[in-house]
């Protein structure tokens, strides 16, 4: 089977009046229909900027981003780009808010609203699709960003530091319920995150970026000794430990 995500030595670099600044160098990577990934690695090293190389946001100066065997730009999978705020708006209701994208690509069929209506009803914001932004929790704006990024149903979704603007226990709790909430609808995803415990707790395999120009340390399998996993169980996990030391090594 062809991996949903291939990256080929991939390069970048920022170009000003003052010269370039090289962000990614020769990446090489790929990514599993089903999986999710996530990638680590020091502060400003390049992994926001992976992640809007991969959705095409931004074009690659060396090497090959290819999407379901096509690159990004001609491929008819949809890629979904969750980021660290939730940007809902504040004069559309929850219910406006998470129709936005099929309103934007003229997808507002009755079939994808159904499904709309049904993830409001599954994650628990049936009753307050009416509400605003505002009157709503950070871990409810964040399933209702979600549910925005769902709604188009694409093929690969990437999340940049998703939970970073929630405290700590509400980060825990709005990980575990997007965590299955993927697996359920059997998403790729791709997570760019700091916090090295989310990373172990929520991937099937870590990619490890060196600092600046970014280059792949380390590709590292997380496998974990429970017969359920979920982001929450899995930091009681024996493994769970191991795995963060050997994280925390590579980054230094």
């Amino acid at each position: 089977m062809n991996p949903l995500l291939k990256v080929e030595h991939l390069s970048y670099a920022y170009h000003s009046a003052g010269g370039e600044t090289c962000a990614l160098s020769d990446l090489s990577f790929q990514v599993e229909k089903g999986e999710f990934i996530a990638i680590v690695g020091p502060s400003g090293c390049g992994k926001s900027t992976l992640l809007s190389l991969i959705s095409g946001l931004l074009l690659p100066e060396k090497g090959d981003i290819l999407l379901d065997g096509k690159p990004v730009s001609q491929s008819r999978a949809a890629v979904g780009y969750m980021l660290q705020k939730d940007h809902l708006l504040e004069w559309r209701t929850i219910y406006q808010n998470a129709v936005l994208g099929l309103e934007i690509q003229h997808r507002l069929t009755e079939k994808n609203l159904l499904r709309v209506e049904q993830m409001l009803e599954d994650y628990g914001l049936a009753t307050f699709k009416n509400a605003r932004p505002s009157q709503l929790s950070g871990g409810m704006r964040q399933r209702a960003a979600l549910i925005r990024t769902l709604a188009p149903n694409p093929a690969l979704l990437l999340l940049d530091e998703p939970f970073s603007a929630l405290d700590y226990l509400t980060r825990i709790s709005v990980c575990d319920d997007i965590y299955k909430i993927l697996k359920k609808q059997k998403k790729t995803a791709v997570m760019v995150t700091h916090d090295l415990s989310e990373a172990i707790s929520v991937a099937d395999r870590i990619i490890i970026l060196s600092s600046r120009p970014a280059a792949i340390r380390k590709i590292l399998p997380v496998r974990l000794s429970l017969e359920e996993r979920t982001p929450l169980l899995s930091r009681s996990a024996p493994e769970f430990k191991e795995y963060f030391n050997l994280i925390w090594k590579e980054l230094k």
